[in-house]
Order: C-alpha cells, then sequence, then structure tokens
C-alpha cells in the first residue's frame, strides 16, 4: 500500500522506506498490517476531442489551425485508449500486489463490475480499462441507456427547483467564481483572439471576469452564460491540445508559455467545474443517484472491485456533495478531477476493523503527454482525500463505519432539502 505510515522498525521496513523515497511505491510488505479488501472507482473518461465540431465558434476563435484530432469531436482519441489501458494495467499490478486478485485473474459475475455511461468517450474508456486491467478475461460492460445518451446515474441534471431553492443555490455558486481577469487576458493572448474572425465580425467579445449569469432549470444541468463559458470551451480545447501535441509551444499556437500559464489557462475550465457541479446543495441534488450507486457497491459483499465511468462533472458533483476538503492536484495541470482521474475508494481491513480511503488517482501533465507505461516503480500520481466533518488516522484511513455514516448522510440531505423547500409530492410530482 503506498504512503504507509505505520511501519515497524525492521530491516525490511529500512528497505521499504528507500523504495518509497525512490519510488512511490512499496512492494514489501511484510510488516504491512493492513489488507485491502475491496476498491470501487469512479472514473473520468481519458483524452477526448473538443466537444465543439468544426464550424463552431472553436474554429473562429482564433486564427490558427487546432491540432488535427484522431476522432471525431467528444469522443475518446487513439491517445486515450492507450493511457487507459495502461492505467489499467498499473491497477491489476498494484491490485495483484496487494494480494486482492491472483495474476491473470478471471472473475465470477459478481466480483468485478463495469458500468459506464451511454457515451462514445465514457464505453470506450471503460473498455480501454478493463482490457488493460482482465487481459485473459472476457469482461461484460454494463450499459443501462441508449447508445450516446445520458444514464440517469450519470446525468448531472437537477431533480428538484423552486424560486427559493435556485436563489439560495445560485448564491452558493456565486461563492465559488473567481476573478479571471489574469487568465481570460492569458487565454485571448494565446489564441490571438483579437485576430479571429469570430472578434471581429463581433460574434464574440473580450472576456470579462465577474459577467457571470447563472441559472438552474428542472431536468437540466446547471448552466452559466458571460464569459465563463465561452472561455471555458477554448480554455479546455488548448488543453487537450498540449496532452497531444508533441511540440508545446505549438500547443500553444506558437506562444512560449510556462506550465504555471497552462494551469491558469486550465483554471478557467476548473472554476467552471466548480461553479456549476460543486456548491454544496447542487452537488447533492446532482450527485443523488451516484452516490447511492457508491454506497451500494461498498455495501455488496459479494464485490472486489467496481469501476464506473462518467465525467469531470460526476466526479466534481460527487465530492462536493461529501464534503471534501479543499485541495490542489500536484504535477497536474486540471487541479481538481484531471482527465482520466479515477476517484477511488478502497476499503481496508486492519485485525477485525474495517477502514477506508479516499484517493485521486490520476496521470501526471508528463505521464499524459509522453504516453508512459505505468508500474508499481512508475506509477501514477496519488493524492489522499479528506472530508470534512471526519478525522482520519496518519495513513489518511477512516473508520469503515464512520465513512458510510458520512455518505449516508450526504444521501440523505437530498430528501432533507426537499422537506426544507417544501418540494413533495403532489406539488411537483417529486418523491
Amino acid at each position: 500500500m503506498n504512503n504507509k505510515k505505520y511501519i515497524k522498525i525492521s530491516f525490511i521496513t529500512i528497505i521499504s522506506l528507500v523504495l518509497f523515497l525512490f519510488t512511490g511505491s512499496i512492494s514489501i510488505k511484510a510488516d504491512d498490517p493492513y489488507v485491502l479488501k475491496e476498491v470501487v472507482v469512479l472514473s473520468r473518461h481519458n483524452i477526448r476531442a473538443p466537444l465543439s465540431t468544426k464550424g463552431s465558434v472553436l474554429d473562429s476563435a482564433t486564427p490558427h489551425d487546432w491540432y488535427e484530432w484522431s476522432s471525431a469531436a467528444s469522443e475518446l482519441s487513439l491517445r486515450g485508449g492507450m493511457l487507459e489501458t495502461a492505467m489499467g494495467q498499473y491497477f491489476r499490478k498494484w491490485l495483484v500486489n496487494e494480494e486482492l486478485l491472483p495474476e491473470n485473474y478471471r472473475p465470477t459475475a459478481d466480483e468485478i463490475r463495469f458500468y459506464a455511461n451511454g457515451k462514445q468517450r465514457t464505453i470506450a474508456t471503460a473498455q480501454y480499462f478493463s482490457s488493460g486491467f482482465l487481459p485473459v478475461a472476457n469482461s461484460d460492460l454494463e450499459i443501462n441507456i441508449e447508445y450516446d445518451k445520458m444514464d440517469p446515474v450519470f446525468n448531472p441534471v437537477l431533480t428538484f427547483v423552486s424560486e427559493q431553492y435556485n436563489a439560495d443555490a445560485i448564491a452558493q455558486m456565486k461563492k465559488l467564481a473567481i476573478d479571471l481577469t489574469d487568465e481570460y487576458q492569458l487565454l485571448m493572448n494565446v489564441l490571438d483572439f483579437k485576430e479571429s474572425d469570430a472578434y471581429k465580425n463581433g460574434e464574440l467579445t473580450e472576456f470579462v471576469a465577474g459577467d457571470e449569469e447563472f441559472s438552474l432549470e428542472i431536468e437540466k444541468e446547471p448552466a452559466v452564460k458571460g464569459s465563463l463559458r465561452n472561455a471555458t470551451s477554448l480554455a479546455d480545447a488548448l488543453v487537450l491540445q498540449l496532452y497531444e501535441e508533441d511540440d508545446m509551444k505549438e500547443a500553444a499556437f506558437g506562444h512560449d508559455i510556462s506550465m504555471d500559464d497552462w494551469k491558469a489557462i486550465s483554471k478557467i475550465k476548473d472554476t467552471f467545474v466548480d461553479t456549476l457541479y460543486t456548491a454544496e446543495d447542487v452537488s447533492v441534488n446532482l450527485a443523488h443517484p451516484l452516490l447511492k450507486e457508491i454506497r451500494n457497491e461498498l455495501n455488496n459483499k459479494n464485490r472486489i472491485f467496481t469501476f464506473l465511468c462518467g465525467h469531470d462533472s460526476n466526479l466534481a458533483s460527487v465530492l462536493g456533495a461529501l464534503n471534501v476538503e479543499e485541495y490542489e492536484l500536484p504535477e497536474a495541470i486540471e487541479t481538481k478531477t484531471p482527465i482520466g482521474s479515477k476517484l477511488v475508494f478502497e476499503k481496508w481491513q486492519k485485525d477485525n476493523e474495517e477502514f477506508i480511503k479516499v484517493e485521486m488517482i490520476y496521470n501526471s501533465v508528463d505521464q499524459l503527454r509522453n504516453l508512459s507505461i505505468l508500474d508499481l516503480n512508475n506509477g501514477p500520481m496519488r493524492y489522499t482525500l479528506s472530508f470534512k466533518g471526519l478525522e482520519a488516522d496518519e495513513q489518511g484511513m477512516y473508520k469503515l463505519n464512520d465513512f458510510i455514516k458520512h455518505l449516508e448522510n450526504r444521501i440523505n440531505r437530498y430528501d432533507e432539502l426537499l422537506d426544507h423547500y417544501d418540494l413533495r409530492l403532489p406539488k411537483t410530482g417529486i418523491e
């Protein structure tokens, strides 16, 4: 297990510590008191092409030509597939090393579950991951919706609204909005925005911080109008271009910018996701189906591994609903829910007591750009998350019963909001 602090002083311990310092992994487990019992993964899809199609504002907002993507708009790229296979291979090596799975494991029907949203990028991500994770098993992929549709479990839409709820929720969202003046200016400079057709013909104007207009509608995702929305689609495409383009300068359309500048550009999209999906009472509304799915998997006595594949909005809303403590992921441009990142719930046992650890496991920027092969000595980034109202031990572990109680409370918060805003039947048709 990575990042252990509970270690008896012994010769094998010294070797383990040396391995950890130089590789980030400990593969000698003689004094490890924890046994891994189950893993539940909520994954964001891997690298995709931008959501916008040819001829959209994406093309007209810069005089430069975008990267030639290996897939259609919004679909998983070839690089994304290769990276996800490598991540699946890493998870296999990790879980074999932890003795949760034997090598060349062939699971029974109930032990492993792969479940994806109905979009191409989520289905393909789950397929690539499973091929690396279980290379000699023909795993079934669960898809509960027509192809290219949004499964209600993964669809971050509002299932209740009211005038007062909207007012209170939007107030929470506005508190998460930050001044992006410098980030907008950097984005426009990299795009050579004022030389673009969209700027010259008035289709787009300069991006201005603070002009956001938020809206909440039943059975729709939270929405925002203004500079934040337009700038996010362009910042998203630029960051995806950086992941794919060999030459970093070419990725910035010939501009020589630093990694901190890239992080600043991505901050626009991070802010978009934060404001729309992580405000407490909004995230409780959006993430309710996924929270229940995660709870059911953690309570499933037959399950040892679950892979749920969705979107950054899913990870963000789940973390918001669970009251995650503020965090910023190192060696990432997208510092909250990077492309291909995994929100990992790990159930451990020590003696007769069960614990849970929650981590973000993700590729660093260099690993994304270099198509790095991942193993126990060259693993992905791992970051332990903490949650408001819960006390972890030195290893970042929570007692399982405490975490499940916290999860249940956050699921129940949905019903509390319905009661608070008087939204029960028969007024809205909501139960």
